[in-house]
C-alpha cells in the first residue's frame, strides 16, 4: 500500500487529494491499483495540522506528546508510547473479516442462555466439534446472513470471524455436519420454546396474552420427493405447479415467536388452528389468552369450540366483506364512534359474539389508490391493444396476461371480445369501466368488520391488536424473502423441520 496525491486545478487554485492505494497483482504478470482508502483533499494547512494533531499519552512523564502521522522522514521516539512505525508501500490487505456482527450475535446467545440450554441435551460423542458450536455457527449465520447451509460452508464461514470467536478450524463448518446438527436438535423444538419463552419474560417483560396467529407457503423446484410434507396445494405465492410446503406461526405483538409448525403443503387453513390452541395449552398451560386471526383461518366450528364456557379461551378474527351485506340494516342506525383520528368503529351484538365495523380513512385512501393504479395500467394495455388490433388468438393472450397482472381490478373493466367469426376491429372490440361497480367498492374500501368473544373490550383496543397482525406479515415477508432464490432444500422431513424454526428469530414490534 502508498499514499496517492493526486493534483487537480480548480478555478485557478491547485487542489491536492489524498487516498490510501494498493498494487493487485491480475493475469499476465500485471498489476492494477485499487484505493483502498479515500482520504480526500489536504492543504499544505491541513498536512502539517494533520502531522501535529496525533497525540499520544506518555505514561512516564504523564502527559499528551503530538506524533508524526507519516514519520518517513525520521524514526519513531524511543519514548513513544505503544507507537509502531509503519511502511504503507509495505502493507498488503489479506482475508478482512467483519468481527462485530458476529461478536454481538454471541453475545445475543450467552443472554438467552442456548449455551447453558444446548450444552444439557446435545450428546458428547467422539467428534471433533462439539455440536453446541456448530449450532451456534448455524443461529448466527441465520441472524446475520440467511441463507443456506452450504453457502455457509462455501462462503460466509470463510469471510466471517465464527473460526475465531469460536476457537474452531474449518471442521467447525463441514457441510455434512451442518446438516446433521439439524437432525440432532428438532428433538427439543418444545423445550426450546418454553426455555426462549421464560428468557424474554425475564429480559424483555414480554406478554404472552395476546398472540397472534397466521400461516404462509412455500414453494420449492423439484419433486421432493425425499420430503413428504411437500405437496401441491393453495400457494400464496401464485405457483401451484410447484410442491409446496405451509409454514404456520404464532408470536406476541412485540415480535417473539412462540411456537411454530411446517405442515403438509395440501393442508387447509381451518384444520390447523385446533391442533395448535391444544398444544399451546398443554405446553405453556391453561391461561386467559387472546388469538388475533386473520378471516380465512378459523372455521365456525372451531369458533364455536373456543366460546365453550370453561375454556376460557377468546379471539379476534376478521370477517369476509359479505357479512357486511347480512348485518348491513343493523348498521346503518348505529352511531360512528371515534376510536383514533382517523378510525372510527360501530358496535354489534348477536349471539355472544361483539361485531365491530371499523371504517379507517387512512386505508380507504390507501386501498383506493392502488385498486386505481392497477385499472390505469390495465386500460393503457387495452388501448395499446386497440390501436394496434391483432389477430383474435393473440388478442386473447394479451388480455388473460393483462387479466394476471391486474388482479381483481380486471372485475372493474367490461370488454366486449370479438366471437370467433368475428375480425378483430374497434367495433368488436370495446372496453369500458364499469363506473357504478367502482364507486360502490370503493365506498366499501377501507371497512373491516371484525367480531370477537370479548364483549366488554373497549372496541380501540380490539381495533389495535387487529391491526397488529401486520407484524405477523411482517415475519413472513423476512422470512419469505431470503428462500427467493430457490434452493434445493436438506432432504428429510424432520430435517427440514427443523430448518424452518430451529432458530427462531427476535423481531420487536415494528421491525422485519
Amino acid at each position: 500500500m502508498f499514499l496517492r496525491a493526486t493534483n487537480r486545478k480548480k478555478d485557478g487554485k491547485d487542489h491536492r487529494y489524498f487516498s490510501i492505494v494498493e498494487n493487485q497483482r491480475v493475469a499476465g504478470g500485471k498489476s492494477v491499483q485499487r484505493a483502498v482508502l479515500y482520504l480526500g483533499e489536504i492543504n499544505d494547512q491541513q498536512q502539517a495540522a494533520w502531522r501535529k494533531t496525533l497525540s499520544v499519552f506518555d505514561e512516564d512523564e504523564q502527559q499528551y506528546r503530538s506524533l508524526s502521522l507519516f514519520p518517513d522522514d525520521r524514526e519513531v521516539p524511543d519514548g513513544a508510547v505503544d507507537s509502531i512505525q509503519v511502511r504503507l508501500s509495505g502493507l498488503e490487505l489479506r482475508r478482512p473479516r467483519p468481527f462485530g456482527n458476529c461478536w454481538l450475535a454471541s453475545q445475543l446467545w450467552d443472554q438467552l442462555g442456548l449455551d447453558e440450554f444446548w450444552h444439557q441435551r446435545l450428546p458428547n460423542g467422539r467428534q471433533a466439534v462439539s455440536w453446541d458450536k456448530v449450532l451456534r455457527l448455524l443461529v448466527i449465520n441465520r441472524l446475520l446472513e440467511p441463507g443456506s447451509e452450504f453457502r455457509l460452508h462455501r462462503h460466509w464461514f470463510v469471510e466471517s470471524a465464527m473460526g475465531t470467536l469460536l476457537e474452531e478450524d474449518f471442521a467447525v463448518a463441514a457441510k455434512d455436519r451442518l446438516y446433521r446438527c439439524l437432525d440432532t436438535i428438532v428433538e427439543h423444538k418444545q423445550e426450546l420454546f418454553v426455555w426462549l419463552k421464560q428468557k424474554w419474560a425475564e429480559l424483555f417483560n414480554a406478554d404472552f396474552e395476546v398472540l397472534l396467529y397466521d400461516l404462509t407457503s412455500t414453494y420449492f423446484e423439484g419433486e421432493m420427493e425425499e420430503n413428504p410434507k411437500a405437496r401441491r396445494g393453495y400457494s400464496r405465492d401464485s405457483r401451484p405447479d410447484c410442491v409446496q410446503v405451509v409454514i404456520a406461526r404464532v408470536i406476541t405483538p412485540d415480535g417473539f415467536p412462540l411456537a411454530y409448525e411446517v405442515m403438509d403443503g395440501n393442508t387447509s387453513e381451518q384444520k390447523t388452528l385446533k391442533p395448535f390452541l391444544e398444544r399451546i395449552e398443554k405446553t405453556y398451560g391453561k391461561a386467559r389468552r387472546v388469538w388475533v386471526m386473520d378471516r380465512g383461518i378459523p372455521a365456525e366450528a372451531t369458533l364455536s369450540w373456543m366460546r365453550e364456557p370453561g375454556r376460557d379461551m377468546y379471539y379476534l378474527v376478521g370477517t369476509p366483506k359479505g357479512r357486511i351485506n347480512k348485518h348491513e340494516k343493523k348498521w346503518l342506525d348505529l352511531p360512528w364512534q371515534h376510536v383514533r383520528d382517523t378510525v372510527q368503529v360501530k358496535l354489534y351484538e348477536d349471539e355472544g359474539e361483539i361485531y365491530v365495523l371499523a371504517r379507517s380513512d387512512g386505508r380507504q385512501a390507501k386501498e383506493i389508490a392502488m385498486r386505481r393504479k392497477r385499472l390505469v395500467r390495465l386500460l393503457l394495455k387495452l388501448r395499446a391493444m386497440r390501436r394496434s388490433l391483432p389477430g383474435r388468438d393473440r388478442l386473447l393472450l394479451r388480455i388473460g396476461a393483462a387479466k394476471k397482472e391486474a388482479g381483481r381490478a380486471f372485475g372493474f373493466v367490461r370488454i366486449r371480445i370479438p366471437k370467433a367469426d368475428e375480425a378483430v376491429t374497434r367495433k368488436t372490440f370495446s372496453f369500458a369501466v364499469d363506473k357504478q361497480k367502482l364507486r360502490a367498492a370503493e365506498q366499501r374500501d377501507g371497512h373491516y368488520l371484525l367480531r370477537s368473544n370479548l364483549t366488554a373490550e373497549d372496541p380501540a383496543v380490539l381495533w389495535a391488536r387487529y391491526i397488529q397482525l401486520t407484524q405477523i406479515e411482517a415475519v413472513f415477508r423476512s422470512l419469505k424473502s431470503e428462500l427467493g432464490i430457490r434452493r434445493l432444500p436438506p432432504a428429510g422431513a424432520p430435517r427440514r423441520r427443523a430448518h424452518h424454526g430451529c432458530v427462531p428469530r427476535v423481531l420487536p414490534a415494528g421491525h422485519a
